[in-house]
């Protein structure tokens, strides 16, 4: 990867390396090159992998699969189910004799999910499955040529697998080889160790997670063994800011750091650099003289510093050939990975029959093809990361081909979400503010609308989160794209569960009578800050 020399800052780098939701890390160096996986739960495509030269700046190159599974209505928010906060969760990355491997579980689908690739940056990726599901696991090649997962919470289990990883290898290892391995850090945990990742090095096993002790802060724990299978001694390697749970990873010139994370309020779960050495046979966490502190700055150039191309801003319009290829009717699960920069990612399983980029080339046509009752239930809502300390995004939407009961537009996307758009109603349109607060959505502000034509605008402050005050999201539309008008109300964003995901910008047209109806989106744009790009 080339930087461009005006892109590039020799300022320091800063925590949260990433200021965005990239939770559950899991890192591998290849030559001078770094990859990574995380997890992104509920949404399709899923299981992304990033790239960097130099720990800092980070290029998301491509996810694992398309959907996790077709037949599943949880993934498909069907028949009343969802699959919020679960899908695929905490990932291992490998590479082992020219072979890619990612791997992950979902309690969605009752398995263990096994990915395999040769080109990690362009695929294809093969995907098998087994079970039962393996918790967090941690993927080893050990030297003898056997495979292995240890996984498990508190108790961690070490199992080994069939050669070719197609399952548990019968009459193989099957053991808990640690006991209780939160101890370390507090009798009484209101989590168990998990978040499994496992290294090597100069001869021995090193294996990392998170705990929790009760009425403590999120803890980066360490177990050490001289044989894969134990005995296994711990101790607590960082308490600070709650940073925990990720990879330790060494860089070409020998230096070595933790990469672990942050829970960073509404924006999610932020990737936080440590800088390690080893002393003792052990991974001391901190600067030199700050040992046992998440540092605020970096001993590395800032570079591009930003999100990369973890955000980015579409027009939606497409070469010829792609709208070529997109013009070929579509099944529901019939995905074309090439139509949509990575950034984006859908709202579980999209239903391919009703999103279009050649209805009408230039414009993302977004059509309803059912009924559901609230935003969460909507399908085809197509989303990507908020990011901080502040961002914005804004979009500009045709509503001519609206149904009576259909609502589209911009959100501030969690539980408790907020989003600005248009509602059509016994024949007339109107501009509202819907907040959940309460889990239950209310119409905040209505506004009579008397054109095809609105420019709406979503503002997310996380600098909140530093100070104790709300984190908040604020709403804008406008008639023509230069003067905005507020509509409603600021909502609260939270960062809670069922989601278990940062804040989401997302794109929507949900039906609440009548199916058929669609708008056409001009453009999405996301940048830093409150102000719109012109």
């Amino acid at each position: 990867m080339t930087l461009h020399p005006s892109a590039m800052s020799d300022e320091p780098a800063t925590n949260p390396v990433i200021h965005a939701d990239v939770p559950d890390i899991a890192m591998i160096r290849v030559g001078d090159t770094y990859y990574m996986s995380s997890t992104t739960m509920h949404m399709a495509p899923g299981l992304p992998i990033m790239k960097s030269t130099d720990l800092v700046n980070w290029d998301l190159i491509g996810y694992c699969y398309d959907t996790l599974e077709d037949d599943n209505d949880a993934l498909n928010l069907e028949n009343g189910r969802s699959a919020y906060g679960a899908g695929s969760w905490a990932s291992s990355i490998r590479y082992h004799d020219g072979t890619f491997y990612v791997t992950t579980f979902a309690n969605t689908t009752g398995k263990t999910h096994v990915f395999t690739t040769d080109d990690i940056e362009h695929g294809p990726w093969k995907h098998t499955t087994f079970e039962p599901v393996l918790h967090d696991h941690t993927l080893w090649f050990d030297d003898d040529g056997r495979v292995y997962m240890l996984n498990g919470v508190d108790n961690l289990r070490l199992r080994e697998l069939m050669p070719d990883l197609s399952g548990l290898k019968p009459g193989g290892v099957d053991e808990v080889v640690i006991r209780d391995a939160g101890a370390v850090a507090a009798e009484r945990r209101q989590l168990g160790a998990e978040g499994s990742q496992m290294i090597k090095h100069e001869g021995r096993y090193y294996l990392s997670n998170i705990t929790w002790p009760r009425g403590g802060m999120r803890t980066q724990i360490i177990h050490r063994a001289d044989q894969l299978t134990g005995p296994y001694e711990g101790r607590v390697v960082l308490q600070d800011k709650g940073v925990a749970q990720g990879s330790l990873i060494d860089t070409p010139d020998g230096d070595w750091y933790a990469y672990l994370f942050r829970d960073h309020g509404a924006v999610g779960r932020a990737p936080f650099m440590v800088p390690m050495r080893w002393e003792d046979g052990w991974p001391v966490l901190g600067k030199e003289g700050e040992e046992g502190v998440a540092p605020d700055t970096l001993d590395l150039p800032q570079g591009r510093g930003g999100m990369g191309n973890l955000i980015a801003s579409d027009d939606f319009d497409r070469p010829d050939e792609l709208l070529e290829k997109l013009s070929a009717p579509r099944g529901e699960h019939d995905y074309v990975r090439e139509a949509f920069p990575l950034v984006w990612q859908w709202n579980h399983n999209p239903d391919n029959r009703f999103w279009s980029l050649t209805d009408r080339p230039g414009f993302l046509r977004l059509t309803t093809g059912r009924v559901d009752g609230t935003l969460p239930e909507a399908r085809n809502s197509l989303t990507q990361r908020t990011f901080g300390p502040t961002s914005f995004a804004t979009t500009s939407i045709d509503v001519s081909g609206m149904n009576d009961g259909d609502v589209a537009g911009l959100a501030a996307f969690q539980r408790h979400y907020g989003y600005v758009g248009v509602k059509a109603d016994a024949g007339r349109k109107s501009v509202v503010m819907v907040g959940a607060a309460t889990n239950e959505p209310r119409e905040v502000e209505s506004v009579w609308l008397d054109q095809d034509v609105v420019y709406l605008k979503v503002e997310c402050d996380f600098t909140g989160f530093h100070t104790r005050q709300p984190e908040r999201a604020t709403f804008f539309f406008s008639l023509d794209g230069q003067v905005w008008r507020p509509i409603g109300e600021a909502v609260e964003m939270r960062y809670t569960l069922p989601h278990f995901m940062g804040y989401r910008f997302a794109l929507f047209n949900f039906a609440t009578e009548t199916p058929g109806g669609h708008v056409d989106f001009d453009f999405f744009r996301i940048g830093p800050g409150d102000e719109a790009a012109p």
